[in-house]
């Protein structure tokens, strides 16, 4: 597990540190901008289906078909009738997705000029294709951690960073406001290539008849409503966030972004490196041995926050000067790193607990506990949307970033409370 786990970390700092140049390539020409607004806004429906169905289906998928491996013999029928579900779900999220534009604008982004509203658009007609396309990589992505490809499944999002950075820095004057939304689905496309040839050179891919009747098929569906719904109800806490963001100065979401850049970079490798590694591991340690199983998980959770908290301290203290170093040229001024440093010592707090409360829930979802998972999602997001609310108007975007903080202790204390009680009841 460790071993794995070193892998995927250090293949992921490859993939974040790259992706990481491209922001501060993004930044230096195009600043807070409301061209870069408008693109996080045109990403927030494609994302959030990405985050609420796709990734959703795919937590679900490998601790089921990891008991298909173990005490079945129809890993072809799982494999197919996933990827039927995945490829129906994608195309319809996506008409969905167009159908529900224009309402989810003048609902969530009122008050925006015409041209506001068509640079969103523009770009959002390039970001919506990328949904079918992230489905597909999610599912291969699973399939690959299942099979211990932790190396293949960890750098094809590289690609997407290359395809954005070529875009921008040779043909932005050809694709003008359509630059950012363009080089994302380029890259997104070739990763998809790269999954596919990868599987099947690996012999992972076996499809056979899809087959709905099958038990482990059949488990997937029931957990999949809970899953589906602790995915959206997380999925619009960001969605929240942005839109009253989008009440404030212009600039504001691309300064809340900017803000979770640093404790994003750091937190995804970790996630990542985890999660890859994590729900597998305990998928086939909680059929062998389930008391094992709880005892890994409070072993890890000491280690992770111990560890986190010493890394986090020194971020915090010198969050000004990376923030200067990083981004403060050309349009991106002094006045906008004050802000952003200020906003990101917030989200570096919430690190430790953000990376504890991922890998609970990758616990819980390895026995099946999703149905939990959807009710502290939904309290959370409740939770989320008031304080939101009450601290902007004192501090400003400031209070956004206070808000999820204050959302993401509160979250991991309930799982681990939980978890726990999980230890004296047999799994079902």
């Amino acid at each position: 597990m460790v071993v794995n786990i070193t892998t995927v970390a250090l293949i992921t700092i490859l993939v974040k540190g790259f992706g990481f140049y491209k922001e501060v390539v993004v930044a230096s020409n195009i600043g807070l901008s409301e061209l870069l607004d408008t693109f996080f806004i045109a990403l927030l429906l494609p994302g959030f289906i990405n985050q609420v169905f796709l990734i959703a289906f795919k937590s679900v998928f490998i601790p089921n078909y990891v008991a298909e491996l173990k005490g079945g013999d129809n890993t072809g029928t799982v494999q197919s009738t996933s990827f039927l579900i995945t490829l129906g779900a994608g195309l319809v999220f996506t008409l969905v997705a167009f159908l529900f534009t224009d309402v989810f604008l003048e609902t969530f982004f009122n008050g925006h000029s015409e041209d506001y509203y068509q640079l969103v658009k523009t770009q959002f007609y390039y970001l919506a294709p990328c949904i079918v396309i992230w489905g597909f990589c999610a599912l291969l992505e699973g399939m690959l951690n299942i099979y211990n490809e932790f190396k293949f499944a960890s750098i094809h999002p590289i690609l997407t960073s290359i395809s954005m950075l070529v875009c921008l820095l040779i043909f932005k004057e050809e694709l003008q406001e359509k630059v950012l939304a363009v080089g994302m689905l380029i890259g997104s496309s070739l990763e998809l290539l790269l999954l596919i040839i990868v599987c099947l050179r690996k012999q992972i891919i076996n499809l056979k008849k899809v087959d709905f009747q099958n038990k482990n098929v059949k488990m997937m569906f029931n957990q999949l409503p809970a899953r589906v719904s602790s995915g959206f109800l997380t999925g619009l806490i960001p969605v929240t966030d942005q839109y009253f963001a989008a009440t404030l100065a212009v600039g504001s979401i691309a300064a809340l972004n900017y803000g979770m850049k640093i404790p994003a970079f750091f937190s995804s490798i970790i996630v990542m490196a985890l999660g890859s590694v994590l729900l597998p591991y305990f998928s086939n340690l909680n059929y062998d041995n389930r008391e094992l199983a709880f005892k890994k998980l409070m072993t890890i959770l000491k280690v992770l926050f111990i560890s986190l908290i010493i890394i986090v301290i020194p971020l915090i203290i010198f969050s000004t000067p990376i923030i200067a170093i990083l981004f403060e040229r050309n349009a991106f001024k002094a006045d906008d790193t004050i802000l952003v440093a200020n906003i990101q010592m917030i989200f570096l707090i919430s690190i430790p607990f953000t990376i504890c409360g991922d890998a609970i829930v990758r616990f819980l979802t390895s026995i099946n506990k999703n149905a939990f998972l959807a009710y502290v999602s939904f309290g959370t997001m409740i939770f989320n949307f008031i304080l939101d609310y009450i601290f902007m108007q004192y501090y400003g975007i400031l209070g956004i970033a206070i808000c999820t903080t204050v959302v993401q202790i509160l979250k991991v204390l309930i799982f681990i409370q939980y978890a726990r009680k999980q230890q004296q009841l047999p799994i079902t």
